[in-house]
């Protein structure tokens, strides 16, 4: 049969498609990260093949040279990448070259096709810096044969025009070859200083060798020839066995972009090496931007290897989730090259190895707080909340992050350390105080607040879903406890003089409390007087065990079945409106317009806490009728409405059999209008 027989033809995925025309189109600024994303493939594919050949041996038969090379071609055109890996079968060809795999990758797509953005530089966390190839060229052929004994050779090739072919060929030994025609305006990677630049530049810190074909002239005159042989380019040791006195800041920052794909340097990295009951290395570092998924379960781990040999690219079990966002590696000498991950999981070793991981990662987060204010601020935008959850799953470590969370406040001058908080507090002040909600502008003139901003006391902003959780793991910072300003327990110091106010007002309030908690009897758990209320008529707090409103919310919105806990509503007997209540309520104890107007406060104190209202057309007819007859009490010049007349319509009722429905409270000399 030959070849052209058995040749098949393939279209490509659809989001291949889409990928492969951002590429074309050149949306890298640097067409020259082709070799890197080649490179590092080829160089997992001879970590694969090492790790695997620990326990089969029979692997290597053929060639024991694990290595990658480079070889030009001026007359073709071409520039080959090839390596001596774990090589593909002719599945793996079709499935790894021809679909995107990645559970993000479909979803970053479509954020760099709606955010319109000039470079794809993430190319290749999505498993997907193979296509990088279409950066220079225009056609690509990958021959590969998987290792193993009668493994067949196949060819992929493609014009990257919607679809690829895949046949049989020839390839004497096992590992890939990427042959690259490149582009007319491209053939500067042809050259030699070239090729030797962009590795040294971009893949110096592989850890086998990268072998670039020269050519090499010998002899003079008749005698002279030219033969070509394979250099080493660059230095093929592992970048964090080496001394950090030996280590540039561009080389850690060169390493970090190998190692994550990440075109952007780090924010900051740790290099240490321990020595005693275990011994091992790690390199770790915290990037400035989160990856697309960083919540996805496969971004989570650093490389683990073991004596130089990669074990996992991605070991869960050396930092906890919390950490997620941290890359790097670590190198033990002591667990054994077949590690699986039921050891990792049960290893006293391991266990050790991820207390003093963490430690080092937390002290790098400490010291970039402390030497670079503005770029933790940075790392806190991308990754605080995700560190956050520390606080709530990990109680050996809350001191520590504790000193490392940041929040807006009241104080508005952008984050806010607790320390920084503590020192500011006032004289008497006895916890730190946060409001909880959506965001700033929902929280900012909370009513729960009230009381806490008359005493000059400083309140944190809490608006993300995990500060719930957060704020009960950390319970108080240096001595102080952490107190929502919309708990039903806030507790604020009062004069001798203030209580007796307070206690004489909860007498005044007695009848229309009852009132109240009759009306309201379904909705919440008790009525009180408010000593947190100062220019607002009531709010709903918090009873103990109960959770913010936001939180609820949010969790019925995921499908979790969270019952409402009726909350507290507390009531500030000053207030206009509650005082015309109480005459109301005093001169016409069945009066149905109480009921309105408790009904009213009830929803307008469920919006300030951010829930919803049951009957959001109740609430709004409710509205339209107060502002109707607000409207008739005080005419605009020019019109011919009576004074005291409300605007009568389908949403007022009229019937004496609904007097309430739809009513504001009748306005009169005996029962004036409260002016709230």
């Amino acid at each position: 049969m030959s070849v052209d027989t058995q040749r098949e033809t393939h279209k490509f995925q659809a989001e291949i498609n889409q990928l492969l025309n951002l590429v074309i189109n050149s949306l890298y600024s640097h067409k020259e990260i082709f070799l890197r994303e080649l490179v590092s493939n080829a160089s997992d594919a001879l970590d694969k093949l090492r790790f695997r050949s620990v326990t089969e041996p029979e692997l290597l038969e053929g060639a024991s040279e694990l290595e990658i090379r480079l070889i030009p071609d001026a007359e073709k055109g071409t520039l080959t990448i090839e390596d001596t890996g774990i090589g593909m079968t002719r599945d793996e060809l079709v499935k790894n070259l021809g679909t995107i795999a990645h559970s993000g990758s479909r979803e970053f797509l479509e954020l760099v096709s709606q955010r319109g953005q000039k470079d794809v530089n993430l190319i290749g966390q999505f498993g997907v810096g193979f296509y990088s190839a279409y950066l220079v060229a225009d056609q690509v052929e990958v021959v590969s044969r998987a290792a193993g004994k009668d493994a067949q050779v196949w060819k992929w090739a493609s014009d990257a025009k919607g679809s690829f072919t895949v046949e049989p060929a020839e390839r004497a030994t096992r590992g890939t070859s990427i042959t690259l025609h490149l582009k007319e305006d491209q053939k500067e990677f042809l050259q030699e200083w070239r090729l030797r630049e962009l590795v040294k530049q971009y893949s110096d810190y592989v850890s086998h060798p990268i072998k670039l074909q020269v050519k090499q002239t010998t002899g003079e005159g008749d005698a002279q020839k030219t033969e070509t042989q394979l250099e080493v380019v660059n230095k093929a040791s592992a970048l964090w066995q080496r001394s950090k006195s030996e280590i540039t800041d561009e080389q850690y920052q060169e390493f970090y972009k190998h190692l994550s794909h990440d075109w952007e340097a780090p924010l900051a990295w740790t290099h240490f090496r321990t020595e005693g009951n275990q011994v091992f290395t790690g390199l770790l570092f915290l990037p400035k931007n989160p990856p697309f998924d960083l919540n996805a379960a496969q971004q989570r781990g650093v490389r683990l290897f073991v004596k130089r040999v990669l074990i996992m690219d991605r070991c869960e079990e050396m930092l906890p989730q919390w950490l997620r966002f941290v890359r790097g590696v670590v190198d033990s000498d002591d667990l054994p090259l077949n590690v699986s991950r039921e050891l990792l999981q049960d290893s006293a070793v391991v266990q050790a190895i991820r207390k003093h991981v963490t430690k080092k990662t937390l002290d790098m987060l400490e010291k970039l707080a402390k030497d670079k204010p503005e770029d933790y601020r940075t790392f806190w935008k991308s990754f605080g909340t995700v560190l956050k959850e520390g606080l709530a799953v990990d109680t050996e470590y809350r001191e520590k992050l504790g000193t490392l969370v940041r929040y807006e406040s009241s104080r508005e001058e952008g984050l806010t350390s607790l320390a920084d908080y503590v020192s500011r507090m006032k004289e008497g002040q006895k916890a730190i105080y946060y409001v909880f909600g959506e965001s700033r502008k929902a929280v900012v003139d909370s009513p729960h607040l009230e009381a806490l901003k008359k005493r000059g006391y400083e309140v944190l902003y809490m608006t993300d879903p995990v500060d719930e959780w957060a704020t009960q793991g950390l319970r108080e910072f240096q001595d102080k406890p952490l107190v929502s300003a919309m708990h039903a327990d806030l507790k604020l110091d009062e004069t001798e003089e203030e209580k007796r106010e307070k206690e004489q007002r909860a007498k005044g309030l007695g009848p229309l409390a009852d009132r109240m908690k009759e009306v309201l009897k379904e909705h919440v758990r008790e009525v009180r007087v408010s000593d947190r209320l100062t220019d607002s008529p009531c709010c709903l707090v918090v009873p103990e065990g109960g959770s913010h409103a936001f939180v609820e919310r949010l969790l019925r919105e995921r499908g979790r079945s969270v019952p409402r806990v009726k909350r507290i509503l507390e009531v500030n007997p000053a207030h206009p409106i509650v005082e015309h209540l109480k005459a109301l309520q005093e001169k016409e104890p069945a009066s149905p317009q109480v009921t309105e107007w408790v009904e009213m406060l009830y929803d307008q104190a469920l919006l300030t806490e951010g829930s919803s209202v049951e009957d959001p057309n109740r609430f709004a007819r409710r509205m339209t009728a107060l502002m109707t007859q607000l409207a008739a009490h005080s005419p605009v010049k020019g019109t011919n409405a009576p004074a005291g007349a409300v605007a009568a319509g389908p949403e007022t009722p009229t019937s004496e059999a609904r007097p309430s429905e739809g009513a504001a409270v009748a306005a009169g000399p005996e029962t004036p209008l409260p002016q709230n």
